[in-house]
């Protein structure tokens, strides 16, 4: 169990490290990482500095606006 969370979160970090921010459609269509924000916990709990800004679009679906959570790595351990 603890060897899927690991690669979960070496997959985020090096996304985060490569283009700088991340997003939960991101996270699960290119990793299959569902609960992106745990991972982010566990990268903050590890000691790197992620900040994290709402995003507000319309759903392309519904027309309904929605709102999404974008994290962008501030600094690294």
């Amino acid at each position: 169990m603890k060897e899927k969370k690991n690669s979960q979160k070496h997959y985020i970090l090096n996304h985060l490290r490569k283009y700088g921010s991340i997003n939960p459609m991101t996270a699960l269509r290119e990793y299959g990482v569902f609960r992106l924000s745990a991972r982010i916990k566990d990268l903050r709990d590890d000691g790197f500095t992620i900040k994290t800004k709402r995003v507000e679009s319309r759903s392309s679906l519904t027309g309904n606006f929605t709102s999404y959570a974008q994290y962008f790595l501030v600094t690294e351990v």
